[in-house]
């Protein structure tokens, strides 16, 4: 049975991640923080999250230790980054979007990014405290900053507008009937499964930066170890393990 979310919506924040940081005592467990406007997201490795206003959907969800992530040990953080991931993978799939998931945690279509997440966790000794999810999905833009070098829109894809309140509603749906995988091994497994087939470049032979040492190699994504390391076969047969920040995609 799917586990209601209970969304709060907000016409202007800095960042939902930091709106949920700051609420994260009261809010109960599947709270969703979501924004019309968000003037100053937060992405990954420090970057800024770009959103036109009331374009898009940028929205954080609340996953508590002694809710949703009461089953899951420390060492399989990487699956919530799974879950989340195959939640828009999802929502886009019923747009008629095929997507794939640029590891650990972007939705590309093509070569064009459409969304991206910001997923920040809390540890207590061996138990995830809480976990706050990030997400900005583009919706509705069409115009794009000239610094970000290939962003894309589901309006621009499929020529349709989007409400923002819906389009969270059915996202909320399909996130909640994955949550369940979460508690068991067996679970967890088949999130590993389904992520690994949705990889972007798995199995593809393609040109990629070791950023450890600025090395150029040719090679392919062979999947994801279940820490959330991405696991890559270069040409010549050499086996890589990639943790954040280690590995550059040429595109």
């Amino acid at each position: 049975m799917e586990r209601k979310m209970q969304i709060l919506w907000h016409d202007s924040l800095d960042s939902t991640n930091n709106e949920a940081a700051r609420r994260i005592e009261s809010l109960a467990d599947l709270s969703v923080i979501a924004a019309v406007e968000q003037y100053s997201g937060r992405g990954q490795r420090g970057n800024v999250w770009h959103s036109s206003p009331g374009d898009n959907l940028t929205f954080s969800i609340v996953l508590k230790g002694n809710g949703s992530l009461a089953a899951l040990p420390v060492t399989s953080q990487f699956d919530i980054s799974r879950l989340s991931t195959l939640a828009v993978h999802g929502f886009l799939a019923k747009e008629g979007i095929d997507a794939k998931i640029k590891w650990p945690n972007d939705i590309y279509v093509g070569n064009r990014k459409i969304c991206g997440m910001l997923i920040e966790n809390s540890l207590s000794g061996a138990k995830i405290s809480w976990s706050i999810i990030g997400i900005g999905l583009n919706l509705n833009q069409k115009d794009f900053p000239p610094q970000l070098m290939n962003p894309t829109s589901l309006t621009l894809l499929t020529g349709r507008r989007y409400s923002l309140e819906s389009g969270l509603e059915d996202f909320c749906v399909i996130f909640s009937s994955l949550l369940p995988l979460l508690k068991d091994m067996e679970g967890r497994k088949k999130l590993d499964g389904m992520y690994s087939e949705h990889l972007y470049r798995r199995g593809e032979w393609h040109e990629f930066r070791d950023l450890r040492t600025e090395e150029v190699f040719r090679g392919k994504i062979d999947g994801v170890t279940k820490e959330g390391l991405l696991k890559a076969v270069t040409l010549a047969g050499q086996r890589k393990e990639f943790n954040f920040k280690e590995i550059g995609y040429i595109i």
